[in-house]
């Protein structure tokens, strides 16, 4: 019988807790300019879990939503600022995880970079992953 899946994280100031009990999908990094402000860096690093799967343990309260665009809620912590995941209107069944609030060591690694024709100037993509212009 297969092993459940089953992960931890959590923001930079520990007030929000999470656990997700399923899949973790395919690792994006995402380079458009919504993305690069949302998390200060070059790339946003995202993967699909299913809104089932996810559980939030601690800090509810503390749980922030935007509205970066008419369909998309980015789902931060009000304290550290940490962002935990995005939701997207279209897809309201999937959560985006931003990977780097994961406690639990991920054996998998990121499959493919998107929105590469809004990449800031000053970064140099130096892995062999395929690049997208627009979304893949």
């Amino acid at each position: 019988m297969a092993q459940e899946k089953f992960y931890t994280g959590s923001c930079l100031c520990g007030g929000i807790r999470y656990e997700i009990h399923g899949e973790i999908g395919d690792i994006v990094e995402c380079h458009c300019q919504r993305c690069r402000k949302a998390n200060g860096s070059a790339f946003a690093t995202n993967a699909p879990i299913q809104k089932a799967d996810f559980k939030l343990l601690q800090g509810e309260h503390l749980l922030k939503k935007y509205h970066s665009t008419a369909t998309t809620q980015r789902c931060f912590c009000s304290e550290c600022a940490s962002p935990i995941i995005s939701i997207k209107t279209e897809t309201p069944d999937t959560y985006r995880l931003r990977i780097g609030t994961l406690d639990t060591p991920l054996q998998q690694k990121p499959t493919q970079h998107i929105f590469t024709a809004y990449k800031a100037e000053w970064d140099t993509i130096c892995d062999g992953l395929p690049q997208y212009a627009e979304r893949s």
